[in-house]
């Protein structure tokens, strides 16, 4: 007689389905996009706040800081910028050139009031670095409970 409850096999890795060494050697690779007419790179940002102030880093490998702007409106604070390709060659044969080129725009709600009188920004090994003190009336307070 046929059980009434089911039962649970146990799926190993040979049960998994059947994939060949095509679908193997594709499953992790990730190709540029050759389709897309205008190219854009997103750089990786670091935002951490202490007590006193918001930092902002930015890696912009390559990038001259001339062509880096910072603007701060309503809390919104905007990083554009633009890496520009060097030189062509005309000697060397590109066969593959994986380097992002192109502009940026990136904008981050701060969340909290800052003086802009005193923000700070530096660039120096590729990484650029945003200093913005909070205003006093937005720093954490700890409050004490009287008993």
């Amino acid at each position: 007689m046929f059980e009434m409850i089911p039962r649970r096999r146990n799926r190993g890795a040979l049960a998994r389905p059947r994939r060949d060494l095509f679908d193997l050697f594709f499953e992790d690779l990730t190709l540029p996009d050759f389709w897309t007419a205008e190219k854009s790179w997103m750089p990786a940002f670091d935002v951490s706040e202490t007590d006193n102030e918001i930092v902002v880093k930015a890696e912009l490998p390559g990038m001259n800081v001339e062509d880096i702007d910072i603007a701060l409106t309503d809390g919104l604070l905007t990083i554009k910028g633009e890496r520009k390709m060097e030189k062509e060659d005309k000697e060397e044969n590109y066969h593959r050139i994986e380097r992002q080129f192109g502009s940026f725009s990136r904008s981050l709600n701060l969340g909290t009031k800052v003086r802009a009188d005193g923000i700070e920004a530096g660039y120096k090994d590729g990484i650029l670095t945003v200093t913005l003190p909070k205003v006093e009336e937005s720093k954490p307070k700890k409050i004490e409970v009287k008993s």
